[in-house]
């Protein structure tokens, strides 16, 4: 998979980071096919490339409660 330029990629917080800057990631929208990833506290770092269908299948497994704390 070649990985898109993503300089001028628009990148949204997830709804689900809290407001106290933790643990928050951000996702940029409008790619095809893939949708990538980075960490808010590193907005010049690195951001991960996923497969939109492998993407979705995480973000339901996360719904689904199967990526349990405990």
């Amino acid at each position: 998979m070649r990985t898109p330029d993503l300089s001028a990629a628009t990148w949204r917080k997830s709804s689900y980071s809290n407001g106290d800057g933790g643990q928050c990631i951000e996702v940029a929208d409008g790619f095809r096919s893939v949708i990538p990833v980075r960490d808010s506290k590193d907005p010049e770092g690195p951001a991960l490339v996923f497969p939109t269908a492998a993407w979705s299948a995480f973000v339901a497994g996360v719904k689904a409660g199967d990526f349990s704390a405990t």
